[in-house]
């Protein structure tokens, strides 16, 4: 453990300071002033002031307190890989998406490349729904047919999966009728053979 301990807070600094601290929080929190220029100002000379230095010791605090939980926590632990692993199924997802010019920002002014995120986004968004919708509709399903449904399993499930999406081929914007109503199409039967595919 002593490894990990090499440093210590100098909470007497925090104590010096902490009228500054203050105001710089109420700065961030009105928006007079932005993280980005708070850290461009504070770190712009070479030897930081004062405030820089009771405001790093102020952020060692929460940085200690998530180590020990990291180190002590098994749940913890787990929570974090959980987010994680939502975070790179998110990245494979938009990976799959923004397969066109091989995944690559092909638009010169960041006017452009704002556009193309923002569409990345909006196809991203529209699969997660759509996976999220057919996902409860076969748990109501599952429950209708008398299966137990867990929740700690149901926890589990991510709307993050696309191997049975279409990326390629033809697109037919023409919806059926039951589906321009506002009716769902019918679940895939796990007992025949095919792949789903939006």
């Amino acid at each position: 453990m002593d490894a990990f301990s090499r440093n210590r807070i100098r909470t007497e600094r925090i104590r010096r300071n902490w009228e500054d601290i203050l105001r710089v929080a109420g700065s961030l929190l009105m928006g007079t002033v932005s993280a980005s220029e708070l850290m461009r100002s504070l770190l712009r000379s070479e030897r930081p002031s004062t405030l820089a230095k009771a405001l790093e010791d102020l952020g060692r605090i929460p940085k200690t307190i998530h180590l020990l939980r990291m180190i002590d926590d098994e749940a913890y632990r787990r929570s974090i890989l959980t987010q994680l692993n939502r975070g790179e199924g998110r990245h494979a997802l938009a990976h799959e998406v923004f397969h066109g010019r091989r995944g690559e920002l092909r638009q010169r002014y960041r006017e452009g490349q704002e556009d193309q995120l923002g569409a990345l986004g909006l196809v991203v968004n529209v699969l997660v729904l759509w996976n999220t919708v057919y996902m409860e509709a076969a748990l109501n399903q599952l429950r209708a047919e008398g299966y137990e449904v867990k929740p700690e399993d149901v926890a589990r499930l991510s709307p993050l999966g696309f191997t049975h999406f279409n990326f390629l081929g033809r697109y037919a914007f023409d919806l059926a009728e039951s589906i321009s109503k506002g009716h769902l199409r019918p679940l895939r039967d796990p007992n025949k053979s095919g792949r789903f595919a939006a």
